[in-house]
C-alpha cells in the first residue's frame, strides 16, 4: 500500500446501518455515515443545531472545556446566521481577486522553492505549516512577519503531544486574539479585526466578543484543514509522479483534480450538531440534548455516490463531495482553501520532477470503533528539481 493511501474504516458501518457511535469525553455521539444522510441532517438546522447553549459542543472532539466564546458565524443558527455570514462572505472572497492570488502566488513559489533548495525536509512542519501560515496573513490581511509567531506555535492550535485538547495551549490564541483586537481598537487599519471592529449588524457595532468569535473560527477552523490537504497532496503527488506529470500535459483538468483530492483527503473527518428534539437517524432513536456528528470523511467514500470511491480519479467528472460541509455551514474559507491548493498544484507541476518518501509517521484519529487515518505526525519528502 502506498503511503498517501487513506483508506476508508466507515464502510462497513456505513453500508450495513447506516451510523457508527463514539465516546467524546462523556458525551456520546451518533456519527451520521451516508452522503444522503448527512446532506439531509446538514441541511436541517432546525433539528440539528449548531448555536445552542453549550458553546464548543458542536465540534467533535468538544471544546466546552477550553473555550467559552461562541466561533461566528458557525455556532449561530438562522435567522441570526444570516446577517454574520452577509457581513463576513464579501471578505472571505477575497481569494478570488487577482491582486491576492498574485501575492499567494509568490508565497507558495517561495515555499516550493525553499523545499527544492534544501531537497529534503519534513514536509509538516517545513512546508505545510510554513505555507498556512504565511497565506492567512493574507485572508487578515496583515503583514507577512506576523507569520513567524504563528509558526513558532506548531501544528496544533489547541493540541499538545499528550492530550488532543490542551486549555493552555488554547489560552496562547485566545490571548493572542485580545491583543490584536485591542491594538486595532487603538490604530484602527485594513486588516480584518479592524473591518469587524467598524461593522454593524441591525444597527449595532459587532462587540470585541463577536470579533473575537469570527477569529477564532479563522486561526483554528483554517489551521490543521489546510495543513492535512497540503501534506496530503505532498505524499499523493510523491507516490504518484505520472499524475504529477498528467497535471503538467492536461492542465485543464486542475480544477476537477482539486476537487478530487479534496474528496478524498477530506481534511476535517466530522462536525457535530446538538440534537433538539427526539428523532431517528438511519431508523436509529436520537434522544434531544444528544449530539450526533456528519461525517464528511465517510460521506466522500459511500460508493453509492461515487464511482470507485477510494480511488483518485482526478477528471472525476461528477461530484458532490462534503469535503468543505453542506448546507447552511458550508465551510467560510473554502475559497481560500482552494486557491492554496490550485496555485500549489500548478507550481508543482511547474518546478517539481518527482519526490521522494523518505520515513513517514501517520496522525491517526481514535473515533472509538473507527480509526481514522486523517494526514501525517511527519514526513521526510526528498524534492527533486524538474
Amino acid at each position: 500500500m502506498k503511503k498517501s493511501t487513506l483508506s476508508d474504516p466507515f464502510k462497513e458501518a456505513r453500508e450495513s446501518k447506516g451510523f457508527g457511535e463514539m465516546d467524546d469525553q462523556n458525551d456520546p455521539v451518533v456519527m451520521v455515515l451516508g452522503h444522503k444522510d448527512v446532506r439531509k441532517c446538514a441541511h436541517n438546522w432546525k433539528t440539528f443545531q449548531s448555536g445552542g447553549d453549550e458553546v464548543g459542543r458542536i465540534v467533535v472532539p468538544s471544546e466546552v472545556h477550553i473555550r467559552n466564546t461562541r466561533q461566528i458565524p458557525f455556532e449561530v443558527d438562522p435567522p441570526e446566521h444570516k446577517s454574520y455570514r452577509d457581513l463576513v462572505e464579501p471578505w472571505f472572497k477575497r481569494p478570488l481577486e487577482a491582486n491576492y492570488q498574485a501575492k499567494l502566488t509568490q508565497i507558495i513559489n517561495n515555499v516550493v522553492d525553499e523545499a527544492l533548495n534544501k531537497g529534503t525536509l519534513e514536509v509538516v512542519e517545513e512546508f505545510a505549516l510554513k505555507l498556512q501560515s504565511r497565506a492567512l496573513t493574507l485572508l487578515l490581511n496583515i503583514p507577512f512577519e506576523e507569520s513567524d509567531l504563528w509558526i513558532s506555535w506548531g501544528t496544533h492550535v489547541f493540541r499538545s503531544e499528550d492530550t488532543a485538547l490542551d486549555g493552555d495551549k488554547a489560552n496562547i490564541l485566545y490571548d493572542y486574539i485580545d491583543a490584536q483586537i485591542d491594538k486595532a481598537i487603538e490604530n484602527p487599519g485594513n486588516d480584518l479585526y479592524s473591518v469587524l471592529l467598524a461593522s454593524e449588524i441591525n444597527g449595532k457595532k459587532l462587540t470585541k466578543e463577536e470579533v473575537k468569535g469570527v477569529l477564532i473560527l479563522t486561526f483554528a477552523g483554517g489551521r490543521d484543514t489546510v495543513i492535512n490537504a497540503v501534506t496530503n497532496a505532498i505524499a499523493y503527488f510523491a507516490d504518484h509522479p505520472k499524475s504529477l506529470q498528467r497535471l503538467r500535459d492536461e492542465p485543464e483538468i486542475l480544477n476537477t483534480a482539486i476537487e478530487e483530492l479534496i474528496r478524498y483527503f477530506s481534511p476535517l473527518t466530522q462536525m457535530g450538531r446538538v440534537v433538539t428534539e427526539n428523532t431517528h437517524v438511519c431508523e436509529h432513536a436520537i434522544k434531544a440534548q444528544s449530539r450526533i456528528s456528519m461525517c464528511w470523511a465517510s460521506a466522500n467514500r459511500d460508493e453509492r455516490v461515487f464511482e470507485n470511491a477510494n480511488d483518485v480519479v482526478l477528471d472525476r467528472k461528477v461530484n458532490p463531495h462534503v469535503a468543505f460541509g453542506f448546507g447552511t455551514h458550508n465551510c467560510l474559507g473554502a475559497t481560500h482553501a482552494r486557491q492554496i491548493m490550485k496555485i500549489l498544484l500548478t507550481t508543482l507541476a511547474e518546478k517539481v520532477g518527482t519526490m521522494e518518501i523518505i520515513k513517514c509517521k501517520e496522525n491517526i484519529e481514535d473515533l472509538d470503533e473507527f480509526k481514522r487515518k486523517v494526514g501525517f505526525d511527519s514526513i521526510h519528502v526528498t524534492f527533486n528539481k524538474l
